[in-house]
């Protein structure tokens, strides 16, 4: 006989674990369900782990650009070390994470979920029935449909590496090819982006990714753009990816090679035809409330659900709604709107809002402010030649309709920027305050 909740949640990560603690804080009956190590992708196997890695690879990078400027000597990447920093804050989790569930009453299983009715589930042979079904359990890497396909390895693996490889290829060109390609050029591999299309990172403003392109160049990236991989060969040990670009042939040899070319959200494996639940193009079918049209006992978030950007604090919000309309009702609809998004080079790039091309798409009018600003104290005291601006104001209201950073320290000062949409701040507004001197938010004013 299968034991009954009011809510069953497929994943731990940070969507699932939100939702979860919230509604067993209502007194309801919960049970989460995971097949891989408790924790989820950000805390085990994405941004976490990947911003420790990112702390070594910035602090030589600092210690390199300063050098003749005052700092002297040789820095360099111990990657053992920094896999065991990393280690120390990733392995304690699982079990860490585990516990927490079990002291707040929440039931845990281990192992793969599996819709066996609208409201059912085996979880490897255990039956589980629950009034409500929340599906979080996060995203996987697209299959790419090449000869080779299976050489690959997952950004997951590449964060547990216990040696870096001297040659390393990336197949794909946004998040992970971007920062991955940073990490293991400061640790002194030589690094091959391949990209399908004719730049890095298609969800920033392509002036700014155009400035930071000359720093990958500049760390010895070889970025290749407009090249489709076709097929990945392997010999004696090795890899051989092959692509075509244009008409002219390409391939580039390496010892590792790795999935960057995007992830989908993981619901093959849950049998959801079992349970009425719509898909379409590999998404859930949901609605504002982030329900299963065609399952009104099924919810869904995070990246499972990828109803808003894939990123951390998306979870978390989308976390919040659910339970709150489980709790109450269907009262509280999406809104992504102001989220910033950053990729984690060195230096790193970030955005919130319209971009240039969506704002003349919608026929606004506003004055863009842009500017390479690589001569300002900000660039200068950090030795740094990649720093750059564009900001986009409604010329009719003074609101800041979008802003795009590239720079030290802009994975930071695009929070003010996102507080200043999401509130409807103008750019008066914004002149008007006291920033902090000398700091990268000081340079907000003449930004706008």
């Amino acid at each position: 006989m299968a034991k009954r909740y009011r809510a069953a949640v497929i994943g731990t990560g940070t969507a699932a674990t939100g939702i979860a603690t919230r509604l067993r804080a209502s007194g309801w009956t919960i049970a989460v369900i995971d097949k891989r190590p408790f924790g989820g992708t950000c805390a085990l196997r994405g941004c976490d782990p990947k911003k420790l890695l990112l702390g070594g690879a910035a602090a030589v990078d600092h210690a390199r650009r300063m050098h003749g400027h005052g700092v002297a000597g040789d820095v360099r990447i111990d990657w053992k070390q920094l896999m065991s920093f990393k280690r120390a804050f990733t392995d304690p989790i699982p079990a860490a994470r585990e516990e927490r569930f079990v002291d707040e009453g929440i039931d845990v299983y281990h192992g793969h979920a599996r819709f066996t009715g609208p409201r059912s589930i085996d979880v490897d042979g255990k039956e589980l029935a629950g009034d409500h079904v929340v599906i979080a359990s996060g995203a996987e890497p697209i299959s790419l449909g090449i000869p080779g396909e299976e050489h690959l390895i997952t950004s997951e693996d590449f964060l547990s590496l216990e040696s870096l490889p001297r040659r390393i290829a990336l197949v794909g060109g946004g998040y992970i090819a971007a920062e991955f390609s940073h990490i293991a050029a400061r640790a002194g591999a030589d690094v091959t982006i391949l990209q399908r299309g004719p730049r890095l990172l298609t969800h920033f403003d392509p002036d700014l990714v155009g400035w930071l392109t000359e720093k990958f160049r500049e760390i010895g990236v070889n970025v290749l753009t407009e090249t489709a991989v076709e097929a990945i060969e392997r010999a004696e040990g090795r890899y051989r990816v092959q692509a075509a670009s244009g008409n002219r042939r390409v391939h580039v040899d390496a010892d590792l090679v790795v999935h960057a070319a995007g992830r989908a959200p993981a619901l093959d494996s849950l049998d959801l035809d079992a349970a009425g639940i719509a898909v379409e193009k590999g998404r859930l079918v949901l609605n504002d409330y982030l329900q299963s049209v065609s399952n009104a006992a099924v919810y869904a978030a995070g990246d499972a659900a990828q109803a808003g950007p894939p990123l951390t604090p998306i979870s978390g919000r989308d976390a919040e709604l659910v339970a709150a309309n489980l709790l109450e009702g269907n009262r509280r609809r999406t809104d992504y709107a102001a989220v910033p998004s950053v990729a984690f080079t060195l230096p790193p790039i970030a955005a919130v809002g319209l971009s240039e091309a969506e704002a003349r798409r919608r026929g606004l009018r506003f004055r863009a402010q842009c500017r390479k600003a690589s001569d300002w104290f900000t660039a200068r005291q950090a030795a740094e030649s990649t720093y750059g601006f564009k900001v986009l104001v409604d010329e009719q209201t003074d609101r800041v309709l979008g802003a795009h950073l590239v720079g030290p320290r802009a994975d930071e000062v695009i929070n003010l920027f996102a507080l200043a949409l999401r509130h409807g701040l103008t750019a008066a507004d914004l002149k008007q305050a006291v920033y902090a001197y000398p700091t990268s938010a000081s340079d907000l004013e003449h930004m706008l």
